[in-house]
C-alpha cells in the first residue's frame, strides 16, 4: 500500500513483480531517413490509418449535429475481472499510441475502452462549441450503450483534463481514476492572455514537416526521432486533405475549450481513488508560446505543479517517472506498467 500523498520514483527492481509483456508495433513503416514531406493524404478522420484493434462507431448528436464517435473495444485476454479500462488521449496523440497500456491492461484481466473524443482523431468534428461537459457526456453515453456502469479511467494530458471532469460530474461511474501527466494543473489564464480563434486557426495552418517534429519533439526527451515520427506523419498527412480546414478549426476550437475551462478547483471534489504519474522531464504547457516572457518563466511546468494538486484528492498517490517527459507510457514503459497495475492491484 503506497501512503497518501507519497511521491515515488520507481526503481528497476520495482518492476521484477509486474509480468513485461511484449510491445507492439505502432503506426506505418517509417523510413530510416526521415522524409522532407508527405504526399499521400489521409482524412481527416484518420481513414486508414492502422489502430491496434477494431474501430467501432458510435452516432451522437451534439448542439443538433450528427457525429460519430470512434472507439476501440477490447476484451480481456486472460482472467477477466469484470471491469473496464477506459482510456483517454491527449490533444496532439491518436489512439494508436496506447498500444502498450492496452495489451497490459487486456493481459491482466481487463475489458479497455478506447474512445477517440468528438473533434479528435477517427472521431467527427463537427463545427461545435467544444467543452469538457461535452466530451464527458458523449463518453458516458458511449459506455452506457455498451452496458458499463462503471469503470476505470486513465487519462492522459488533455485526457487528464477529461478525466477529472468525469470523476466529478459522474462520481458513480469512476472506480478508479488515472492521470498521466495531465495538463490543467494550473489555471492557464493567469499566466497567457486570451486568443483569439483565428490566430490559433492560423497557427494550426502554418505547420509544415519541419516545424511539427520540433513541436512533437518537446514531448518526448527521450524517444528516437523514428518513433515520434508516426505523429508527425498522420499530422501532415491530414494537411493534404480537401477538409483540413474543418480539421484545424477542432484544433483550435478544443485548444479554447482548454483554456477557457479549467479544471484545477475541482481536484479537491475528486471521490475516486487517484493515481497520478508524471515525467520529471515534462516542459509541456498548452500556448505557452503566446505568454509574455515573464511570466512564461513563472508557468509552473506539469511536475512542479502536481505534488500541490495531489494533496487536495483524498488518499491520492504522486508517480514521477525519472527523465521521462510528456508521455511516459511510450518513454518508460515498464515504470508506467509497474505503476499502473500496481495501483489497480490495490
Amino acid at each position: 500500500m503506497i501512503p497518501r500523498r507519497h511521491v515515488v520514483l520507481l526503481p528497476i527492481a520495482a518492476l521484477a513483480a509486474v509480468p513485461i509483456l511484449p510491445a507492439i508495433a505502432r503506426g506505418s513503416k517509417v523510413p530510416d531517413v526521415l522524409p522532407d514531406h508527405y504526399d499521400d493524404p489521409l482524412g481527416i478522420g484518420l481513414e486508414g490509418w492502422p489502430y491496434p484493434a477494431p474501430v467501432h462507431f458510435f452516432n451522437y448528436v451534439i448542439d443538433g449535429q450528427s457525429a460519430r464517435m470512434a472507439y476501440m473495444d477490447i476484451p480481456p485476454t486472460s482472467g477477466a475481472r469484470n471491469l473496464a479500462v477506459v482510456l483517454l488521449h491527449g490533444k496532439n496523440f491518436d489512439s494508436s499510441y496506447w498500444e502498450g497500456p492496452i495489451k497490459d491492461l487486456a493481459g491482466a484481466g481487463y475489458r479497455v475502452i478506447v474512445p477517440d473524443q468528438i473533434g479528435f482523431n477517427k472521431s467527427s468534428k463537427p463545427g461545435i462549441a467544444y467543452s469538457f461537459d461535452v466530451l464527458a457526456e458523449a463518453t458516458i453515453n458511449l459506455l452506457g450503450s455498451l452496458q458499463i456502469r462503471e469503470a476505470i479511467f486513465l487519462g492522459h494530458s488533455t485526457g487528464g483534463m477529461l478525466a477529472v471532469r468525469i470523476a466529478t460530474a459522474y462520481p458513480a461511474y469512476v472506480a478508479k481514476l488515472i492521470l498521466e501527466d495531465p495538463i490543467g494543473l494550473v489555471d492557464y489564464r493567469r499566466f497567457i492572455p486570451p486568443q483569439t480563434t483565428e490566430t490559433l486557426l492560423a497557427n494550426e495552418r502554418r505547420q509544415t514537416v519541419t516545424t511539427y517534429r520540433v513541436f512533437i519533439k518537446r514531448f518526448f526527451p527521450l524517444l528516437p526521432a523514428k518513433e515520434m515520427e508516426p505523429f508527425v506523419e498522420w499530422r501532415m498527412r491530414v494537411a493534404l486533405s480537401s477538409e483540413y480546414e474543418r480539421f484545424c478549426k477542432a484544433a483550435a476550437l478544443t485548444y479554447q475549450m482548454i483554456y477557457r475551462e479549467p479544471v484545477r478547483d475541482e481536484y479537491k471534489d475528486i471521490k475516486a481513488k487517484t493515481l497520478m504519474i508524471v515525467g520529471s522531464a515534462d516542459e509541456s504547457a498548452p500556448l505557452k508560446a503566446y505568454a509574455p516572457p515573464e511570466m512564461a518563466a513563472k508557468l509552473p511546468s506539469i511536475p512542479q505543479a502536481a505534488p500541490e494538486a495531489v494533496k487536495d484528492i483524498p488518499g491520492a498517490c504522486l508517480v514521477v517517472v525519472d527523465k521521462a517527459g510528456h508521455v511516459p507510457h511510450l518513454e518508460m514503459p515498464d515504470h508506467f506498467r509497474a505503476s499502473v497495475l500496481g495501483f489497480l492491484a490495490e
